[in-house]
């Protein structure tokens, strides 16, 4: 799972006739990698019309992998994937955007890719993130946003087949949880666990593989938020400045190269229960009500299993939320890791908002109790209270 961060101020693009504004310079760390982009992106200036000196930052990433983009003669920009071979490897990117387009999704187009060297030239979606879009004391104008994420995300989930991706078994479950301890108790918070603390936290573990082993397995796109979702380019003839919406176009899909095999409830739990962005509750069933509907529709819900989520809607929303509680451990891992091993600190200034979602989940369930003292106690914070459905 990679994280990136919002687009960098967005640079207009060169005119039909070749001029560009000034760009923000490309800084290169290492002598012989700047050689190796010149010698590679040189042959596809021609061919694409590229425009070099436009060259400047697209976006930062949490990993290794950094976004370029630069502008073209004809007026269209793309965007440069710059991803060290020796600490990036793009294969996944190129089989999961592969099956996201055949899907039907709005994903980058790989126009070059230079495996060896870790370069690839790509389509660019735009400027503007969904999440630009949203203000969260108007869920309203949001809505017809999360319809139109959550079709997407239908038809990428309709498309799966077994033996294609890697699975998201109990092996990754539970080394992604290990972050939480490793890396956000231990090492941001510098709390040793004692016996008990273990054993509650053993438990809690425990409880939520086994919760998520029971979801019906579809392809998890494992990052669908809505930082990774691009808002379409405004139809012509609307104002310069006018905000995009969803008639304007399908939303563009990104950094999906973490994608796996697994629980139905992964990427709808990822996509309400934002990084970087919270909505009411109210909100939250709502739009998690309709995608259950569309879901068991289409019969990825498995109506005659024993879940039995196909036939109550109350059992597959308490299943998204054991869901996104490990998903939550595990982030809260993940930033403090990027924080105090990548020296990437802004990350960690999002870990309140996961706080908040691990003690609300874990409030609402009995079998919670213990792991939500243990944390109110490390957090120095008072137990949560009132959430719908009371206490399971």
């Amino acid at each position: 799972m990679s994280h990136p961060s919002p687009s960098l101020p967005a640079v207009p693009p060169a005119s039909p006739g070749g001029s560009a504004p000034a760009a923000t310079a490309v800084t290169w760390h290492d002598a012989a990698r700047r050689s190796a982009f010149d010698a590679w992106l040189a042959p596809l200036v021609g061919p694409h019309q590229l425009l070099p000196h436009t060259l400047r930052p697209a976006s930062a990433d949490a990993s290794f992998r950094r976004y370029l983009r630069i502008d073209s003669a004809s007026g269209v920009s793309r965007i440069v994937m710059d991803a060290p071979p020796d600490k990036e490897n793009c294969r996944p990117f190129v089989q999961v955007q592969a099956l996201l387009a055949a899907a039907g999704l709005h994903v980058p187009q790989i126009l070059a890719w230079d495996e060896a060297g870790g370069f690839m030239l790509l389509s660019d979606l735009g400027h503007q993130t969904l999440i630009e879009l949203l203000d969260p004391a108007r869920p309203q104008d949001a809505y017809a946003w999360y319809q139109q994420a959550t079709d997407a995300l239908l038809d990428w989930q309709k498309a799966s087949q077994p033996g294609v991706l890697p699975v998201y078994d109990e092996a990754l479950l539970r080394r992604e949880l290990a972050l939480f301890p490793d890396w956000y108790l231990g090492k941001h918070r510098g709390v040793t666990l004692d016996a008990t603390q273990q054993a509650t936290l053993q438990s809690a573990f425990d409880a939520i593989v086994a919760h998520n082993l029971a979801a019906p397995s579809v392809y998890v796109h494992r990052d669908f938020m809505t930082r990774n979702l691009m808002a379409p380019k405004p139809a012509a003839g609307r104002h310069a400045h006018s905000p995009a919406t969803p008639a304007d176009g399908p939303l563009g899909v990104l950094d999906f190269q973490d994608a796996v095999y697994g629980p139905i409830t992964y990427d709808i739990a990822s996509l309400l229960r934002d990084a970087f962005i919270s909505w009411e509750e109210e909100f939250v069933i709502d739009i998690t009500v309709r995608y259950w509907e569309k879901a068991r529709k289409a019969g990825l819900l498995g109506a005659n299993s024993a879940s039995g989520w196909g036939n109550d809607f109350g059992e597959f929303y308490r299943s998204v939320e054991w869901m996104g509680l490990q998903r939550h451990l595990k982030v809260a891992g993940i930033f403090a890791r990027l924080t105090l091993r990548d020296g990437k600190p802004k990350y960690l200034a999002d870990t309140p908002r996961f706080m908040a979602y691990i003690g609300a989940t874990a409030n609402r369930y009995r079998q919670l109790g213990p792991l939500l003292k243990m944390l109110d106690e490390i957090e120095g914070t008072q137990p949560v209270v009132g959430f719908a459905y009371g206490r399971m």
